[in-house]
C-alpha cells in the first residue's frame, strides 16, 4: 500500500455547518416514488433546520435519484440554484456530497446546499443489483464470465483478513452484536432484536465466511442534510455541527495487484484528519459504513482507530457498544439493523453523526459530552473498485 504526499490546505475547517438532518422513517415504501421519498425528506431536513425551499440555492444527489439526476429533482422539488452536483460513486456519494457542498459553500458559489438520498429496492423486490449491467463498463467482459456477486466480494475481504491476521468469525460477529443493542432503542428500525455472537454464527451461510447476520439490511426510505455559511447556521435555533474536514479517495483491481486487506479509507481518513487539525483518539463517536460486518473493521483499521491485523481484537467484547465500550458506532443500529436506504448507507451515517453531536440520540445511546464525530463509508465494493468518503465534524 501506498499513498502519495501532497500538500491539503484547510479549505473547509471550520467554514460550513451542517444545520438540517432528516431520516425518512419508512422501511417498505409500497405507495411512495423515489422521487416522492427524496421530497419528504428535503421537506424534513428544511423542517429541522428552520428554513424554507427559498433558501436553498445548492443542491446535491446522486444515481439514486430518478430521471436525469440534479435537473430532474430540482425540477420536482421546486427549487432555485445556482449550484449543482451529480456526483456518483454509490453508498459514500452523501459523504463525498457534503464535502462538495462545504467547499462550494467555502468558494462562494452556494449559500445553503441541500443534499438528498432516497430509494425503494424492498418494495421494488430488488436485491444489490439495482440495475442492470452497462455493457460499455470497461470492467465487465473480464469479470461478469466469473458471477461476481456483492457478498462474494465482500467474502473474499474477510477470509483474506482472517488469513493474513487471524481474525475470526467471533470477533466480527460482535460488530451485529453491537449494532443490535443500538437498535433495539430505535422505533424505526428494521431489526430490533438483539442477537448474540452465536446468534450470529449460526445463521445461515451466505458466502464463506460471513453469515446472514453479517449481512445488512435491505430497505427502502431516505434521508437529507442541509448544509450552510457560518452566519446562517449562526441565526438558526439549532445545535452547530461545523464540519472540520473530509478526505475522499478511489481504489480499484490495479489491474490484479490488489492488497483486499485494506480499503480506500486508508487514504480519505488521514486527509479528513489532516485537515481537522485532530486525531482518531480524539473521536467520541464513529458512523461507519456497515454494508458487512467485514466492511466496518477494515475501516476502523484503516481510519487508524487501531493496527492495521488488530480490528478483530478492537471490536471484540462489545467495544463499540455505546456505554460499554470505547468507540461507540452506529447508534442508530446502523445499515446492520437499521436502515439501508436505496442500498447506500452514506446518508444515514451523516445524520447518525448530527444526532450525537447534537445530543438528539436516543438517551440509551447517546455518548456522553459527544463533541468530535466522524461519519466513514464505502461505495462501490471493498474487494474490487470503490471510493472512500470521510467527514470529521465537531459540536460548536
Amino acid at each position: 500500500m501506498h499513498q502519495a504526499s501532497w500538500h491539503r490546505g484547510n479549505i473547509i475547517k471550520g467554514r460550513t455547518y451542517i444545520v438540517g438532518a432528516y431520516e425518512h422513517p419508512i422501511r417498505k415504501a409500497d405507495t411512495l416514488s423515489v422521487a416522492r421519498i427524496h421530497a419528504d425528506v428535503a421537506k424534513g431536513a428544511l423542517e429541522d433546520a428552520g428554513l424554507s425551499k427559498g433558501d436553498i440555492d445548492g443542491y446535491f444527489c446522486a444515481g439514486d435519484a430518478p430521471g436525469l439526476g440534479t435537473a430532474s429533482m430540482v425540477e420536482y422539488l421546486g427549487l432555485k440554484v445556482r449550484h449543482m452536483d451529480s456526483t456518483e460513486c454509490g453508498g459514500s456519494a452523501p459523504i463525498l456530497h457534503v464535502a462538495h457542498a462545504a467547499q462550494a459553500i467555502a468558494m462562494g458559489r452556494c449559500n445553503v446546499a441541500l443534499v438528498t438520498l432516497g430509494g425503494r429496492p424492498r418494495a421494488a423486490g430488488a436485491s444489490l443489483a439495482l440495475k442492470p449491467p452497462d455493457f460499455d463498463t470497461p470492467d465487465l467482459q473480464f469479470e461478469m464470465p466469473y458471477a461476481p456477486a456483492t457478498q462474494n466480494l465482500y467474502a473474499l475481504v474477510a477470509r483474506r483478513h482472517m488469513y493474513e491476521f487471524g481474525t475470526t468469525s467471533e470477533q466480527l460477529a460482535w460488530i451485529k452484536v453491537a449494532a443490535s443493542h443500538h437498535a433495539q432503542h430505535n422505533v424505526n428500525a428494521l431489526l430490533r432484536q438483539v442477537v448474540t455472537v452465536e446468534d450470529v454464527l449460526n445463521s445461515p451461510l451466505v458466502s464463506d465466511p460471513l453469515h446472514r447476520l453479517d449481512c445488512c439490511v435491505i430497505s427502502d426510505g431516505g434521508g437529507a442534510v442541509i448544509v450552510a455559511r457560518p452566519e446562517i447556521a449562526r441565526s438558526l435555533n439549532r445545535p452547530k455541527v461545523r464540519i472540520l474536514g473530509s478526505g475522499e479517495a478511489p481504489k480499484n483491481n490495479s489491474a490484479g495487484k490488489i492488497d483486499l486487506t485494506y480499503s480506500a479509507a486508508a487514504f480519505s481518513g488521514p486527509a479528513a484528519f489532516s485537515e481537522a487539525g485532530i486525531t482518531p483518539a480524539d473521536i467520541k463517536y464513529a458512523s461507519i459504513y456497515d454494508s458487512f460486518t467485514i466492511t466496518v473493521l477494515v475501516q476502523l483499521e484503516d481510519l487508524g482507530f487501531c493496527p492495521k491485523g488488530q480490528g478483530g481484537q478492537f471490536v471484540a467484547d462489545g467495544n463499540l457498544i455505546s456505554g460499554v465500550g470505547k468507540l461507540p458506532f452506529n447508534t442508530d443500529g446502523g445499515g446492520l439493523c437499521n436502515n439501508h436506504p436505496a442500498n447506500r448507507g452514506g446518508m444515514t451515517k451523516l445524520i447518525e453523526a448530527v444526532r450525537q453531536l447534537r445530543g438528539e440520540a436516543h438517551s440509551k445511546v447517546q455518548v456522553p459530552n459527544c463533541n468530535l464525530a466522524i461519519a466513514s463509508g464505502i461505495g462501490g465494493v471493498l474487494a474490487s473498485r470503490h471510493v472512500a468518503g470521510t467527514v470529521i465534524l465537531e459540536r460548536e
